[in-house]
């Protein structure tokens, strides 16, 4: 069983959802407090054993690449300032050598066709998908417990969450059957019609896959939306290989949409003791004047 080196992370969209915001800014780099959200996703990706992450970018996205390189002007200017900690940790956030490369999307053609545009970075071996978008918050990273799945029985995972049943036209849903080891995958709908899912458990932005998806991917006709569909290179995947959901217990905020980043924004804040004093004031005062409008 080979190990899960490389991860692909796809941050080419033009991020509609989040305009005007967008219009200048990648939605990648739109912040969750003081870290932009795409911050987040690659630590997650390291801090689950990745060993390399492979970011596709397209125009106007330049500016991730600046993000996570080193900074050697500001690293300089905050050290002539007395500002080593901050100079430390702007350091240590910043990835080695080697260990990130880009790619081009030169055309919005979908998430599969993102995928691909990786392939010859990621060989002949099994890989991550990770979306930027997707902010997932548990104890344990949701792409760490993916990969100790993944190395109990190989194959590919996914992750899923439980959604209401009377929203799961809006998703990518899955069915399921009892296995040997755990259920697998046995369908994939993409936003099935009302009434017509077949669970209520959709797919929240996390896989492990193997390399021979690339070459689905290679050959795939355009799905739906006229684009390359990665859950139609999926679908075909499971005539030969078993799929395996991890049922995600986290927290997951779709941070490209601005409910989801506002609500990412309150609860990363919260967490951290410097400012959950401030905000909490705020969230009370704005509590009680909504108690005393009704």
């Amino acid at each position: 069983m080979q190990k899960i080196r490389k991860a692909i992370i796809p941050a080419a969209g033009l991020g509609t959802r989040m305009l005007p915001a967008t219009k200048s800014i990648p939605k990648e780099l739109l912040t969750i407090v003081d870290r932009p959200v795409l911050d987040y996703i690659v630590e997650e990706a390291f801090a689950s054993g990745i060993e390399h992450v492979i970011i596709v970018t397209g125009r106007m996205k330049g500016a991730i690449e600046d993000h996570f390189d080193h900074a050697f002007e500001l690293d300089v200017c905050l050290r002539n300032a007395g500002k080593h900690p901050l100079a430390d940790r702007i350091a240590q956030n910043t990835p080695g050598a080697g260990t990130i490369s880009f790619v081009r999307q030169q055309q919005a053609r979908g998430l599969g066709h993102a995928v691909w545009t990786a392939r010859h970075i990621v060989g002949d071996e099994p890989f991550a998908v990770l979306l930027p978008d997707m902010l997932m918050i548990s104890e344990e990273p949701c792409l760490k417990s993916m990969v100790a799945l993944y190395e109990r029985h190989g194959g590919n995972v996914i992750a899923v969450e439980q959604c209401a049943p009377e929203d799961a036209h809006k998703f990518g849903i899955v069915s399921l059957e009892p296995a040997a080891g755990g259920p697998l995958v046995t369908g994939l709908v993409e936003k099935p019609a009302p009434g017509t899912a077949p669970s209520n458990l959709f797919i929240s932005g996390r896989y492990i896959l193997q390399p021979e998806t690339l070459e689905l991917l290679e050959r795939q006709a355009p799905g739906a939306g006229g684009e390359i569909q990665l859950t139609d290179a999926m679908i075909a995947l499971m005539g030969d290989q078993e799929i395996r959901p991890f049922e995600f217990g986290g927290r997951t905020f779709d941070c490209g949409t601005p409910a989801g980043f506002v609500n990412a924004n309150l609860r990363m804040a919260m967490a951290r003791a410097d400012l959950e004093p401030q905000i909490g004031i705020e969230i009370e005062s704005l509590s009680a004047t909504q108690r005393a409008v009704a």
